[in-house]
């Protein structure tokens, strides 16, 4: 857990926090010096914007924050607080309305002390101690918080970390120490292993990767047999040079990134764990790099999927959906009661959605009733999109049974959707995710790179599906 946030000390500088339209009773309210300092200071009440008071002597005696809550709101409503105050100060909120907002305060506070430094020297200067600290609001619900900062910690480095260092072998390494820390059951499956094992897919798509970056599949248990059973499947493509049919610079400059619904995978279930929500949790990850080598897939090949369906491979830059087929098929022979899979699958969804919307597609009304309405009580962002079945016919093929890419250019999020979806099995409620997991632009809380999306909207809907 971030250092940002500590237990209540007598000298922490009090933080009154108020909505814009508050702000103007506020300052009526206050002495003529007060009302003059502001003035001075030039200060209107912007949102996500603090002012610094000083007392009679001159020291800093109060802050106001006028909220940010003209975006998203929850969390990032305070995430601009952090930013603007003095370095190794600590702070205290006052006149909270809720332990709502004070969990949500602490956890857009803890969000903003966020920093990807592993490959920076540390500055001299800098120890790291003398960032501002919030004093945990009162009613807060401490353990939440240092969940969900935990698990969008663990996605954002995942995803920030360069494929030098998060190849699969190191994918896979963090789903183990993380079944370590939890007490987790942990698998893997690698190399041609997943060919006699039956994950032909998987294997078509890394087996193009040098020795050392070979492909695998990836499991973690965790909860009571006879708990409801929920499963994760996360996309893990830790480097995507599009294979044969090769990204252009531009488009291959992220894919780091590729890897990112396997991280949020691994975050989600993290979450899940810490909070011991009381299900039968099963996480599956396919990591693979889809590279360019001799050995690679090539256009117009015909791979086999663990559910008997074959494949035609339109765009080897298609390559997600194949080694999710295998997953799904996996995930859906033990019959959960839920299956959620991640993905950084289609840049039609980006198109469709832009960067910070994540497209949500879901075979079953009330789940997905359960998870907007979630989205919404979190401030943590998803839209549906429809499965729309007559665009089905696109994905078929004239020499399998099912080809990865289609002839058209519209629909592509949705036409990606539903070839995830034929490897789901029948009357499994199933909800999948196609994300950007990066920040383009620094937002307060939110800086450019990986990013969480989604997770405490999909922790709720399962809380309140599973929960006690």
């Amino acid at each position: 857990m971030s250092a940002c946030l500590v237990d209540p000390t007598p000298d922490a500088v009090p933080v009154h926090a108020m909505a814009k339209d508050a702000y103007a009773v506020w300052l009526a309210g206050q002495d003529a010096r007060t009302q003059a300092w502001v003035a001075g200071a030039g200060f209107k009440g912007q949102r996500g914007r603090a002012l610094l008071l000083p007392g009679e002597s001159g020291a800093l005696s109060r802050v106001v924050y006028v909220l940010d809550d003209e975006g998203l709101g929850g969390p990032w409503a305070w995430a601009a607080l952090q930013g603007q105050l003095p370095k190794g100060g600590v702070f205290a909120l006052v006149d909270l309305t809720s332990d709502d907002a004070a969990t949500d305060a602490a956890l857009g506070f803890s969000l903003a002390d966020y920093e990807f430094d592993r490959y920076r020297k540390p500055d001299a200067e800098d120890n790291g101690t003398d960032k501002p600290q919030l004093v945990w609001p009162v009613g807060a619900d401490r353990a939440y918080v240092r969940a969900a900062h935990g698990a969008a910690r663990l996605a954002r480095d995942l995803i920030n970390t360069p494929a030098s260092d998060m190849g699969p072998a190191e994918l896979a390494r963090a789903a183990k120490d993380l079944a370590q820390a939890t007490g987790a059951s942990y698998a893997e499956i690698v190399g041609v292993d997943l060919i006699r094992e039956g994950y032909p897919a998987i294997y078509a798509v890394g087996r193009g990767a040098e020795d050392g970056r070979a492909p695998r599949l990836v499991e973690l248990r965790w909860g009571r047999e006879d708990a409801p059973k929920v499963t994760l499947v996360g996309k893990g493509v830790c480097f995507d040079s599009g294979g044969l049919d090769i990204k252009s610079t531009a488009n291959m400059k992220l894919m780091k990134k590729d890897m990112g619904g396997a991280a949020h995978a691994l975050a989600l279930a993290s979450m899940i764990m810490a909070l011991g929500l009381d299900v039968r949790l099963r996480v599956l990850i396919a990591a693979v790099e889809n590279s360019v080598s001799a050995t690679a897939m090539r256009p117009l090949d015909v791979v086999a999927t663990r559910l008997g369906l074959s494949v035609e491979i339109g765009n080897t830059d298609a390559e997600g959906r194949v080694i999710l087929a295998d997953a799904l098929a996996l995930a859906s022979e033990d019959r959960p009661d839920v299956v959620f899979d991640f993905a950084t699958l289609t840049g039609a969804a980006r198109v469709a959605l832009g960067t910070e919307v994540p497209a949500l597609f879901c075979n079953d009304e009330a789940l997905a009733a359960e998870i907007l309405a979630a989205s919404g009580r979190t401030c943590d962002p998803l839209w549906r999109l429809p499965l729309w079945q007559p665009y089905k016919k696109q994905i078929k093929s004239k020499v399998a049974d099912l080809k990865n890419d289609t002839d058209s250019a519209y629909g592509g999020a949705i036409t990606a959707a539903l070839f995830l979806e034929a490897f789901v099995g029948k009357d499994i409620p199933w909800a999948h995710v196609d994300l950007m997991a990066w920040n383009v632009v620094s937002q307060p809380g939110r800086p450019e790179g990986g990013e969480a999306m989604g997770l405490r909207a999909i922790f709720a809907a399962l809380h309140s599906r599973f929960g006690n």
